[in-house]
């Protein structure tokens, strides 16, 4: 059985050595190759690959056009593996490669899926551990299909999985979402995450808060129906308090309405209405970057190995 390594590559040139020699040292027993998506690296990291490949046959590069994204990278290093187990990891070794070969084991024991747990969240800043916190309830509140917490892309996939994440043509890609979708038998290893070894993240507080949107938006379409509901509350508080006021006017007459109150009334609805619209304009505009039918990413060269070319 042959094993897949699949790695997306962004300004890694620092990680390059370290990262082959950790993953290739747990990988002498197994048939594998490591398939590493360059995604418009703007350093020195294609040469690297290009540098390490002609040393091993078993390194397979694909060479993106532009940087289309690590969710678009992951897509492509799935789309042009070729083993009958998928392993995703990245480059930065926080996802340990130590932990591969038990992955293997669980794999080989029959497990569809083995998933790499994060034990705890220490490392991270409150901010970055409250929010995750947050992500995981409200994500596995709407979405149709959960996602287990503290798990990233680091798993193993079996070949019949990873063939059901390639039919998946939609355009905005929300890995997490995607991966676990086909569902299938999991398993989990727990795992204390270490500090990168080189360079710096690539990920923000706005790059992630919009990596959650898209999970939400792709994978639930509760945010529509919490418009209607928040549209049909609105509605009823309003016919009521003109009920209200119809019986208070019989009653006790015509009395001089307050401007502030009528202010407050006001713009609370124009707030409601507007966030209203805006979950519908989220829908609207992956509705219409679907429609457009652009490609998830566009291959620039396949960097096949030596004993190929």
């Amino acid at each position: 059985m042959k094993i897949s390594i699949v790695t997306p590559f962004y300004n890694e040139e620092d990680s390059l050595e370290e990262y082959f020699e950790a993953v290739e040292a747990v990988l002498t027993e197994y048939d594998y190759e490591i398939v590493c998506v360059e995604d418009g690296s703007n350093d020195n990291t294609l040469i690297g690959l290009i540098k390490r490949q002609q040393e091993s046959s078993r390194i397979r590069i694909v060479e993106l056009s532009r940087n289309f994204g690590k969710e678009a990278a992951l897509t492509a290093g799935l789309a042009e593996c070729h083993g009958d187990g998928v392993i995703i990891i990245d480059a930065d070794l926080q996802d340990p490669p130590s932990l591969i070969p038990s992955m293997i084991e669980k794999w080989k024991g029959g497990a569809d899926v083995v998933l790499a747990q994060r034990r705890s969240r220490d490392a991270d800043s409150f901010m970055k551990r409250l929010s995750a916190e947050w992500f995981y309830k409200i994500y596995n509140k709407f979405a149709d299909q959960p996602i287990p917490e503290n798990v990233g892309d680091f798993r193993l996939m079996d070949r019949k999985v990873v063939d059901i994440v390639n039919s998946l043509g939609e355009s905005n890609r929300f890995m997490k979402g995607i991966l676990s979708w086909p569902g299938f038998t999991a398993e989990f290893i727990e795992f204390e995450r270490p500090n990168r070894i080189a360079g710096e993240t690539k990920w923000n507080y706005r790059k992630l808060f919009q990596l959650s949107a898209d999970g939400i938006f792709a994978f639930s379409t509760v945010p529509l129906r919490l418009a209607m509901i928040i549209g049909l509350i609105s509605s009823a508080t309003a016919l009521v308090y003109a009920v209200y006021t119809i019986i208070k006017t019989i009653l006790s007459g015509i009395d001089v309405p307050g401007y502030a109150s009528l202010l407050v009334v006001s713009l609370t609805l124009s707030g409601i209405i507007l966030i209203c619209l805006g979950f519908i304009g989220e829908y609207l505009g992956r509705i219409y970057n679907e429609v457009k039918g652009r490609p998830i990413y566009v291959v620039k060269k396949l960097h096949k190995p030596r004993d190929n070319n």
